[in-house]
């Protein structure tokens, strides 16, 4: 176990996962057992694993494959637009032997998860999206992250950028190497999923989202700065049945709030 934040951080397992005869490769994180549960992250994580994660590995085998381009996952050039990132995770849930699981997605990794359950709807036992981007509108457009100066972040993905996660997110590495690999890896970071979303991150899944058939549930925090909570009612209208949940909390939710938003997660993942 490791220290984060005051919380205690397990250590997951890693392997890297070729599709495509190598010419993609997934790091993907796993811990737990149970049910399976598979977590697309979103852009500004910084790490790999997660509290929130800790906690959904009590009682779920939960898999975190980081998308390519980003911290060990390779294979970015080779795809085309979303629709050819969420073949490629098509592919991977067969290579780690999921023909079905629950998924769970932030933000760009909520777009992500949202497309596999359009495209696939076999495949998803329950769909848990917590701020996703992916629809767009006029009077409430979503912040551009991923071109945002570093300075201008903390106000927008905390609720309290003064908070000591906030503080500790924002830090910068002691070691001007360790400076040096971080703002490498922030840039690769931001230039991958850019690739899918930038400038516009309109990409039509609105035409695709009639097909999600998974019982789903939006989350989102009531002071979220990047994705306005309107969009949750703008995501509830188009998918059926779809439960939209505020919590206190900014766009960072899942680690501003990771009890609480594990909590409602894994009451709806457990739920009848």
């Amino acid at each position: 176990m490791a220290e984060r934040g005051g919380a205690r951080v397990s250590r997951p397992s890693e392997r890297l996962v070729p599709i495509r005869d190598g010419a993609v490769r997934f790091r993907v994180l796993s811990a737990g057992s149970g049910p399976p549960v598979v977590y697309f992250h979103s852009i500004h994580e910084r790490g790999a694993w997660s509290p929130f994660l800790d906690r959904l590995a009590r009682g779920h085998a939960v898999h975190a494959p980081l998308h390519p381009g980003v911290q060990g996952s390779t294979g970015v050039e080779t795809l085309d637009d979303v629709l050819d990132l969420a073949l490629a995770y098509d592919e991977l849930l067969t290579a780690l032997g999921l023909p079905r699981a629950s998924l769970v997605g932030h933000f760009f990794g909520a777009m992500v998860a949202a497309e596999l359950a359009a495209l696939f709807p076999g495949r998803v036992g329950r769909l848990a999206l917590v701020s996703p981007l992916g629809l767009w509108r006029d009077d409430a457009p979503s912040a551009d992250v991923l071109v945002e100066p570093v300075e201008s972040l903390p106000a927008l993905l905390w609720a309290d950028p003064a908070s000591e996660v906030a503080r500790r997110w924002a830090a910068l590495p002691e070691s001007d190497e360790e400076n040096v690999a971080a703002q490498i890896g922030s840039i690769q970071r931001r230039a991958a999923i850019a690739k899918f979303v930038w400038p516009i991150p309109d990409r039509g899944l609105a035409k695709r989202l009639h097909r999600v058939t998974a019982p789903t549930l939006l989350l989102w925090g009531d002071r979220d700065r990047v994705n306005p909570v309107v969009y949750g009612e703008t995501w509830r209208r188009q998918i059926k049945g779809a439960a939209l949940s505020v919590l206190a909390g900014g766009h960072m939710l899942l680690h501003e709030a990771p009890e609480p938003s594990a909590t409602a997660i894994l009451a709806f993942l457990d739920g009848p």
